[in-house]
């Protein structure tokens, strides 16, 4: 303590870590106890459900996208909505976009055409979400089922909040989580992604 008294340079820096360490370890925490909510389990419906996407390769959704899909199809079979929204536009060179991969894979699945929109906006999370946001606003629809993996919780809540929809995570762990290591980098790469959104935005 002495040392630190008689260089406030080093005091200050010593403080300054441990606010930071104090925040990244709240906000890990906050990550993990959203990834592990699942608010369909205590909400029965919504409005809408959106899912969020992921990749896609010539219209066939990869296995973490399938995931979400199947999650989302879950749910739209036991009632929570009557409308499945897929989220997510294409990349350079893709010949389809997220969303429309989904939508022809919920339909190939069984899913009435009519309750499966696609919505290929966006090239990231806020993107997609403010698309799906003024689309529900147009309807006059408020509340929704969020899809994606369980890490992803926290931010894509915020992030609908932020937006106007009233938010209810219901994630997969279906796809999104094939071992601890794969847990623990999704919980590190959220509490860094969603500080970076609460100090940045978008």
């Amino acid at each position: 303590m002495g040392v630190l008294r008689r260089h406030p340079a080093l005091s200050a820096l010593t403080a300054a870590a441990l606010v930071a360490a104090a925040v990244l370890g709240l906000t890990g925490l906050a990550v993990w106890r959203s990834a592990h909510t699942d608010d369909a389990s205590r909400v029965d419906h919504a409005d809408v459900i959106l899912v969020l996407g992921a990749a896609q390769y010539g219209g066939e959704p990869s296995p973490v996208f399938a995931g979400r899909l199947e999650h989302a199809a879950l749910l739209y079979r036991e009632g929570r909505a009557d409308t499945v929204v897929v989220l997510g536009g294409s990349a350079p060179g893709d010949t389809s976009t997220e969303a429309e991969a989904g939508r022809d894979w919920l339909i190939g699945e069984g899913l009435p055409a009519d309750a499966v929109v696609a919505s290929p906006v966006g090239s990231t999370t806020f993107e997609s979400l403010e698309a799906a946001a003024g689309w529900m606003r147009e309807r006059d629809l408020r509340s929704a089922f969020l899809v994606s993996d369980p890490w992803h919780n926290l931010r894509v809540k915020r992030m609908a909040s932020d937006l106007g929809i009233e938010p209810y995570a219901s994630a997969t762990w279906r796809s999104a989580a094939r071992t601890e290591g794969t847990r623990f980098d999704g919980y590190v790469r959220e509490t860094f992604a969603y500080l970076a959104y609460r100090i940045l935005g978008r």
